[in-house]
């Protein structure tokens, strides 16, 4: 449906032309309160070895998680980028996968925030072998030491056994037992801290194999983006798993169900974009009483270094923070809002979702972005080689080449592109406020 703006006296009072553009373009209401919930109380921050620094005891009533007696909503993201953000968005959890986490344990605890530790549990797609009896009792004995270290740091909230173990398997028979193994091994050491297993979505059967082999895990963690979220707690249901659920992973959309260009390459949303989907979803989740994980509270090559970054490489915020504070009664930084970005386009052709053109010409393209606080925005525009990697479940990818010399001439409303051999790019744009906040997006092109 086209939208046609009145002209600037018609407007309501208090609204500029600039600030309906905005709204307009993030999808957000232009008058009245959002009607986000309070922000939830967190936990007093703690400093590890102060008087009162003690642990807290998680237990599990029905669908509810209780932190000493009370209910907690698991709200944060997994990541390893800044955490003083964290608390102003209304986050009271962080998620992390398997390093050592003292110092994520500590840094949160000082904020008021509580840690899902993650215990690596060997996958076996990546060579771990499940029927080398001495690789499972190594596995064990070094997951039992991070324990037994850790079980009593003041901001531990629960064990996340493994992640996506069971991913790219003909047979994951082997997997489950081994999960309980762990699991077992959480609840006789720390019986304060429930064992939740993390798996790649609910598959048609997953979670009652879980449920059935493993059944010292207390909460359910699952990882799941794009429109499979309005679905994936009434489908893990329906497998029979009536404790807590935990989105461990969330995004607007996977690389895996986005639309592709003909050679291949995954067409990702703008951060505008995934910022509105990601409203929709968190507003999901909290009428479904699952806790939310939003995936990556930092940077990482998957396709593009963009794709599930929700953080520019500088440490920049972008819109999902405000979609996380909106729906978890917090405040951006400062109430400031991102840049908007409402279209990159092929120049001359603005329906098209990918440009190609041949070696001896140039491509061009065209911006729309808005600032919705008025500030001076600085734009920078890149050249990226298209990723020839694609990891299964989140493995490491190299990051492509920059082609810096390909930019000719770049602005604020669009970039020229030449001087590149045949094969396949991407340009990329990234708005900056000067106040912590940016934007990005990116599109596939073809050189012939």
């Amino acid at each position: 449906m086209n939208r046609r703006l009145s002209s600037p006296d018609s407007l309501p009072p208090g609204l500029s032309r600039r600030r309906v553009l905005a709204a307009l373009a993030a999808g957000l209401p232009l008058l009245g309160a959002t009607g986000a919930p309070a922000q939830p109380n967190l936990a007093t921050p703690v400093i590890p070895g102060s008087p009162g620094a003690a642990p807290v005891k998680v237990t599990v009533e029905g669908r509810r998680l209780l932190v000493d007696g009370q209910p907690f909503h698991v709200r944060g993201v997994a990541g390893d980028g800044p955490l003083a953000l964290l608390p102003g968005l209304g986050a009271t959890t962080v998620r992390s996968y398997g390093e050592d986490p003292g110092p994520l344990l500590d840094a949160a605890g000082t904020l008021g925030l509580k840690v899902i530790v993650g215990l690596w549990v060997g996958q076996p797609r990546q060579g771990a072998d499940y029927n080398d009896a001495a690789f499972r009792a190594r596995q064990l004995a070094e997951l039992e030491a991070v324990v037994t270290k850790y079980r009593g740091h003041p901001a531990l909230l629960m064990w996340g056994v493994g992640n996506e173990v069971e991913v790219d398997l003909a047979d994951d028979s082997p997997v489950w037992p081994v999960i309980e193994e762990v699991a077992a091994m959480v609840a006789r050491l720390d019986p304060a801290h429930p064992p939740l297993a993390v798996l790649a979505e609910t598959g048609s059967d997953k979670v009652e194999k879980l449920r059935r082999a493993a059944p010292s895990i207390q909460v359910l963690g699952l990882n799941s983006y794009g429109d499979a979220l309005y679905s994936v707690t009434e489908r893990a249901r329906k497998q029979g798993w009536d404790g807590p659920i935990i989105i461990t992973e969330l995004g607007a959309l996977g690389q895996w169900q986005a639309a592709h260009a003909p050679w291949g390459a995954p067409f990702e949303p703008s951060s505008t974009q995934k910022a509105i989907q990601l409203r929709r979803y968190l507003a999901a989740l909290e009428t479904q009483e699952a806790g939310a994980i939003l995936f990556l509270w930092g940077q990482k090559q998957e396709v593009t270094p963009s794709w599930h970054s929700l953080l520019l490489p500088d440490g920049v915020w972008l819109e999902a923070a405000e979609a996380m504070a909106q729906a978890w009664g917090g405040q951006p930084p400062g109430g400031n809002q991102a840049p908007r970005i409402a279209a990159l386009r092929v120049a001359g052709e603005p329906s098209a979702p990918f440009a190609a053109w041949p070696a001896n010409e140039e491509g061009a393209f065209t911006l729309d972005a808005v600032e919705p606080d008025g500030d001076l925005m600085e734009v920078r525009w890149f050249v990226m080689a298209e990723s020839e990697e694609r990891g299964i479940g989140g493995d490491r990818e190299a990051v492509p080449p920059l082609f810096p010399e390909a930019v000719r001439q770049s602005g604020p409303t669009g970039a020229r592109v030449a001087g590149l051999r045949p094969g396949h790019y991407r340009i990329f744009v990234e708005l900056r406020d000067g106040k912590g906040a940016g934007a990005t997006a990116n599109m596939p092109f073809a050189v012939r």
